[in-house]
């Protein structure tokens, strides 16, 4: 059996939307908190450390969120950090809380992820903001789209692996289904393919329906020490594994500018780790930014030798042998990007101990799942495992 490298004892996810009631960053990371904190069975004075995920102060306008965090959640004596790795904010920053229990110096850390990617600024501020986080100097002011940076890295992997436009709308249509059974989704819908084959081009092979939505939102998990885990909480899903690592910025500078090596080398990391291999994984909460991301992340984490088939065959639907973005992904649930990681762990968690919405809910408990985020296009990888009480 994996050991055990902390227990999650609690989970908060606000809804994922674009939020026009005038509540700020912060009143969304206090809800989150206060249900994480509720499920936990802790009270504050129990938390050690506060880690924040957020991508950017240009979102928040709010430097050294941490802090000003701590202050709102009622945990001033805590330590504090912030953690930044792009797309992978949120993923790095339950990583960093899973060190931080490791070291033996914390008994429980609350992780929170919070960003208003929506509602602050304006999509084409956001859309330049986004293409900066690649190389701002080759990518960013030269008017270089996150979209079209992506849509070359999947042309490349179409070369490689035979996926086509029908595979990306089986993606699209998938992850929104999956978020209409989702309370706190942001884009459930029931697509049909010819909606998705006419929706605008962005870039080549990308339509504005292959594509995840800006959202504002926020999310908390609490991990606690294995031998302080909270009275209360005796079923609670563990992480066991954590592996993260990086590539090249520049596309032309890796040997194959279509396969995401750097999560490849993180799902290797996280699964020497946890003892297990990708084969024992049952469920899986990926990164989605695009579909093809979704279909790429696949192939890099090792979930399927065989794609195109396996999406056929329905293994990763709902009912199938590895489903994937239960919650929607990206793509349905929406993407506040530091709350991204930390939502895909209390996702997780929940389906591994049954907590699930009902019908969304694998009728057996999962043993396994993976939590898998990135940054830039698979420059910075973060990938993290867990086990429930099944395993």
């Amino acid at each position: 059996m994996a050991q055990i490298k902390a227990i999650v004892c609690g989970v908060g996810i606000t809804a994922f939307n674009r939020r026009t009631d005038g509540s700020s960053f912060r009143d969304w990371a206090l809800a989150a908190f206060e249900d994480a904190l509720s499920m936990s069975s802790l009270e504050r004075p129990d938390i050690d450390a506060l880690i924040v995920a957020s991508e950017s102060d240009f979102f928040s306008l709010q430097l050294n969120p941490a802090s000003v965090l701590a202050g709102d959640l009622g945990l001033i004596g805590a330590s504090t950090m912030r953690v930044e790795g792009g797309g992978a904010s949120g993923q790095l920053a339950v990583q960093a809380g899973v060190r931080l229990i490791q070291s033996g110096a914390i008994r429980h850390v609350a992780v929170v992820g919070v960003d208003p990617s929506a509602s602050q600024l304006s999509a084409q501020t956001v859309k330049s903001l986004y293409s900066f986080s690649f190389d701002a100097w080759v990518d960013g002011m030269t008017g270089v789209s996150s979209t079209v940076l992506y849509a070359l890295s999947f042309q490349s992997f179409m070369n490689r692996v035979a996926v086509n436009s029908h595979h990306l709308g089986q993606v699209t249509r998938q992850n929104r289904a999956n978020a209409m059974h989702n309370p706190r989704a942001h884009l459930g819908r029931l697509h049909k393919q010819p909606e998705i084959d006419e929706s605008p081009m962005i870039a080549t092979p990308y339509r504005r329906l292959h594509c995840s939505p800006l959202s504002d939102g926020a999310a908390s998990v609490i991990l606690s020490a294995p031998k302080h885990r909270p009275g209360k909480r005796k079923n609670a899903p563990a992480i066991v594994g954590a592996g993260a690592a990086s590539d090249t910025v520049h596309l032309g500078a890796r040997s194959d500018a279509g396969e995401f090596a750097a999560k490849r080398l993180a799902m290797q990391r996280a699964c020497r780790e946890a003892g297990i291999t990708a084969k024992q994984i049952n469920i899986a909460e990926v990164y989605d930014a695009y579909a093809g991301a979704q279909l790429q992340a696949i192939d890099a984490l090792g979930l399927s030798s065989d794609i195109c088939r396996d999406l056929d065959d329905g293994c990763f639907s709902p009912g199938g042998n590895c489903p994937i973005n239960l919650s929607g992904g990206l793509m349905g649930q929406g993407a506040p990007v530091g709350a991204t990681g930390v939502a895909q762990t209390a996702t997780c968690a929940l389906l591994l101990e049954g907590l699930y919405e009902k019908e969304l809910q694998p009728v057996s408990l999962p043993r396994y799942a993976v939590a898998d985020t990135h940054g830039g296009i698979c420059t910075t990888a973060a990938v993290t495992l867990l086990a429930g009480a099944a395993a």
